[in-house]
């Protein structure tokens, strides 16, 4: 009998260690898992160093691309660049010009307008920028929407100008003076429409980031303001809601009035009309049937820099 309670003893000895034992396991199981845990944690909270240099690389080629962009916009700007003019500062020294003021930009330094009306055409566009080249000179083209978009090589033309610095203005899509002056009044619908018109046949020739600030009228600002004030003022309203500048000229050879001229008589009415301007912004035309004017266009050049004249574009 005490044997046998002995052995009984001896067993439940044996149960209670081994439980224990299991007990013991359990917890420093559950300790090493909770460690495991929190160190995964803490492991993932910091990034790799491989991530925060790939961060490091992006964040630095934005800021580069968004520097280039930023010198690029400051680049375009009229401001920073000596061959280019603004075109708001054009458009008030020729209004204040015509109503018979001393302009406020008059600082006793010469500069030329060189601009073209009407084209471009191809037989005498390509001679005008030709001329420009070889005499290392840039002008304006006022270009008519409908002939910019005549064919492939009217679009190439196009894409020529502006590719060799030279800067491009609205000059409407038509050109068309029943539409745009019906009953020989400003209509500013119809002039607005053919603007932006122009607009997209010079945007699908350039690209969608192409834009002007620069218009002409068909005849001239000056013509329609004395013929119809109040619809030209309703027009002017419009136009610097849009930040557009419109500019004639106080210069021309007279190359698109009366019967056709020879070069000569072009140089000489250019030679008159050009006398005494500080600020020559200068009308020719590079439409069919002006070859005369782009034989003329040499010996005017010519001219214009043995007086001093320094040549700028307008934007």
């Amino acid at each position: 009998m005490e044997k046998g309670y002995s052995h009984s003893r001896t067993s439940e000895h044996r149960l209670k260690r081994n439980r224990r034992r299991l007990i013991l396991i359990a917890i420093i199981l559950f300790v090493a898992g909770c460690i495991t845990f929190i160190a995964i944690k803490v492991s993932d909270s910091k990034p790799h160093a491989p991530t925060q240099e790939l961060a490091k690389k992006t964040d630095s080629g934005s800021s580069n691309v968004k520097a280039s962009a930023g010198a690029k916009g400051k680049a375009a700007s009229p401001k920073n660049d000596p061959d280019v003019e603004d075109g708001a500062f054009v458009e008030k020294y020729l209004n204040q010009q015509m109503l018979g003021q001393m302009p406020d930009g008059a600082d006793g330094k010469k500069v030329a307008y060189l601009s073209f009306d009407d084209g471009p055409s191809v037989t005498v566009t390509p001679q005008i920028l030709d001329i420009l080249k070889k005499q290392k000179v840039k002008a304006t083209f006022f270009i008519v929407g409908k002939e910019a978009n005549e064919n492939e090589h009217t679009r190439n033309l196009i894409k020529r100008i502006v590719k060799e610095g030279h800067a491009i203005g609205n000059h409407t899509y038509s050109h068309n003076y029943k539409y745009l002056y019906p009953n020989r009044r400003v209509n500013t619908d119809h002039v607005m429409q053919e603007i932006e018109k122009n607009n997209q046949v010079l945007k699908s020739i350039l690209g969608p980031e192409f834009s002007t600030r620069m218009i002409r009228f068909p005849g001239g600002h000056m013509t329609w303001n004395r013929r119809n004030p109040q619809g030209m003022a309703a027009l002017d309203k419009v136009l610097r809601q849009k930040d557009y500048h419109q500019v004639d000229w106080n210069v021309l050879t007279k190359d698109a009035e009366g019967r056709s001229k020879k070069a000569p008589a072009l140089i000489n009415q250019f030679i008159r009309s050009v006398k005494g301007r500080e600020k020559a912004i200068i009308l020719m035309h590079d439409t069919y049937g002006k070859e005369e004017t782009a034989k003329a266009l040499p010996q005017i050049i010519e001219y214009l820099k043995k007086q001093g004249y320094e040549f700028k574009v307008m934007k």
